[in-house]
């Protein structure tokens, strides 16, 4: 699999949140399989997204894109967005013992 970490911080989380659920359908065309939200304990307006990807190319023209930018920017985002690829090589869940 390939993901994508974007991390980056807004300028209000509750203005960024409609702006990155409308662009869902533009990600899922990019090849997005899914994704998951984080905020920093710090800071809830500071933000990490990953996204789980079907290609490395699907990923890099998700990311290269000039909409992604003019989305960012209408959503608020912050400064320079710090986003980088990675590919998985091992994962490992544990499950709970049942109660």
């Amino acid at each position: 699999m390939v993901y994508v970490l974007i991390r980056h911080e807004v300028a209000d989380f509750d203005e960024w949140k409609p702006v990155f659920d409308e662009d869902d359908a533009r990600r899922e065309e990019a090849g997005q399989l899914s994704y998951r939200l984080f905020r920093t304990s710090e800071d809830p307006d500071e933000l990490v997204a990953i996204f789980e990807m079907e290609s490395m190319e699907g990923a890099r023209e998700f990311i290269d894109s000039p909409e992604l930018r003019e989305k960012m920017e209408t959503a608020g985002v912050v400064g320079d967005p710090e986003m980088t690829f990675l590919e998985e090589i091992e994962s490992k869940s544990v499950s709970q013992p049942s109660t």
